[in-house]
């Protein structure tokens, strides 16, 4: 049994060349970084910044956030010389296909799907709690039944709310990328004016004494604290999904995927700095923690922006968590380690129809049955997973591949990727036991698919090749 099985990339570049079955290519630089920024700021700013700062690093919260920052930034520019070398959908998954072979690509986007997949049913529950607390706010009160995820002892049973967005986004997505972008360049705007707003406003409150003491759980706070706001930065990578709809991809994806993180990083260390100084941190253990900043020093009207450009940055933030899921999907079917199915596109909307709503039904049923607590442990393991896998990955082809044209190289080799590798696996190291056994179990169940079904119908399968060699002789 031959688990070695690698694709050249001219036979993966291929591919993207078909006219028949091939996606559109209409992303430019603006739109791609608007995509990265789309899925990078909402959650992580508007909801975990709070729990971080109360439960572990204090005022620190900054350093927290600039370790994350730090492994990310190292990581990004190891996508981005995948992305302007190997300019295909699947990002990660398909970065290890051509640089480890087969296994690894399918244990990689196995956890890709964790990643994407419950994320996005992550922040699906997190926008029906912001929604509803905007409904409160107009005196429209769900019934409790419907509210919120599986809990009898809470009188609670399926999160409606949680699914209709699911469906509408995936709608939107079914209707063609094109569309997607437009609706995903407003609403970033939006969420950015909004975090403009609360830093006009909030910089000239801030109270120096709330930042002491600055490190009050030492510096294993700050370690817990960037493992868990990490999830804040959680997007960047998602643009390398895009690739095989970017124009020009050899320039454009390292732009999208360093301008969308830069932008990003700075305006997460800019807001943590304001928040800790407003409010004492140990107040801060609270789901609407921006909100609660401005109403905390009785600028309620800003308040009010707030939670408006928080459901609008969590919706962008689902859109493209869902968009990635598909065209992962979608890479992962073409090589046949998924259904056939899901890699047809529909020659009027070049989107992989089917798959897209495969996808929306599957993060909906997530999302609306199991609490959210419970799928946001899973997230953050997957994605420190494909960093490291990456990043490691650059250093190898650079040696397998070392005459192959790239559009951008990661400077300082392999310092730069070792690293995102150390920064990367430490902070893996500090999340929950809860989250190593899940994702263990996890990796278990997508193997035994893999050798039930993949390992037989891949596009490399000896029975496969064959059959084109077959072709090949007639044609």
């Amino acid at each position: 049994m031959n688990l070695i099985r690698k694709k050249s990339v001219s036979d993966m570049l291929e591919h993207s060349q078909k006219k028949d079955g091939s996606l559109d290519k209409v992303i430019g630089p603006v739109d791609l970084t608007m995509l990265g920024i789309g899925c990078i700021i909402g959650t992580g700013i508007f909801v975990l910044t709070g729990v971080a700062a109360a439960e572990h690093a204090g005022p620190a919260l900054i350093l927290s956030f600039i370790l994350s920052g730090l492994a990310c930034v190292f990581a990004a520019l190891c996508y981005a010389e995948f992305a302007s070398t190997v300019p295909l959908s699947g990002s990660a998954y398909t970065y290890s296909y051509i640089t480890f072979g087969e296994i690894i690509a399918w244990i990689l986007g196995w956890s890709l799907v964790l990643e994407y997949g419950l994320a996005a049913s992550a922040v699906a529950s997190g926008w029906s709690g912001y929604f509803q607390g905007l409904l409160s706010g107009f005196g429209i009160h769900l019934p409790t039944a419907i509210s919120s995820a599986y809990n009898p002892e809470k009188g609670t049973y399926i999160d409606i709310p949680a699914i209709a967005i699911v469906m509408l986004l995936t709608f939107l997505l079914s209707r063609g990328i094109r569309e997607s972008l437009r609706i995903n360049n407003i609403m970033v705007i939006v969420k950015l004016a909004v975090v403009l707003l609360f830093i006009a406003v909030g910089v000239w409150y801030i109270k120096p004494s709330n930042w002491t003491p600055f490190m009050p759980f030492g510096f294993s706070g700050v370690a817990s604290g960037a493992a868990t706001v990490f999830f804040a930065y959680l997007g960047f990578d998602s643009v390398a999904t895009a690739a095989e709809e970017v124009k020009n991809p050899q320039r454009t994806m390292p732009i999208g995927i360093i301008a969308s993180l830069a932008v990003c990083t700075v305006l997460y260390i800019v807001v943590s700095l304001i928040l800790t100084g407003i409010v004492p941190y140990t107040q801060l253990d609270v789901k609407n923690p921006v909100a609660f900043a401005l109403n905390f020093i009785h600028q309620d009207w800003a308040a009010g922006f707030i939670s408006i450009g928080a459901i609008t940055g969590i919706t962008t933030v689902l859109l493209v968590l869902l968009y990635s899921q598909t065209r992962l999907f979608f890479a992962m079917s073409r090589d046949g380690l998924l259904p056939k199915t899901m890699s047809k596109v529909n020659p009027i909307s070049k989107t992989p129809v089917v798959n897209t709503w495969l996808t929306g039904l599957m993060v909906a049923l997530f999302g609306g049955f199991i609490p959210l607590n419970k799928l946001a442990e899973m997230v953050n393991i997957g994605t420190f997973f494909a960093y490291i896998v990456v990043s490691i990955g650059v250093i190898v082809l650079r040696k397998t591949h070392s005459n192959l044209p790239r559009g951008f190289k990661v400077p300082f080799v392999p310092v730069v990727p070792i690293l995102s590798v150390l920064l990367c696996g430490y902070l893996m190291s500090n999340l929950s036991k809860t989250s190593w056994i899940g994702f263990g179990v996890w990796l278990i169940i997508g193997l035994i698919f893999y050798f039930l079904f993949g390992y037989k119908n891949s596009k490399l399968s000896d029975k496969n090749i064959e059959n084109q060699e077959g072709i090949n002789k007639v044609v």
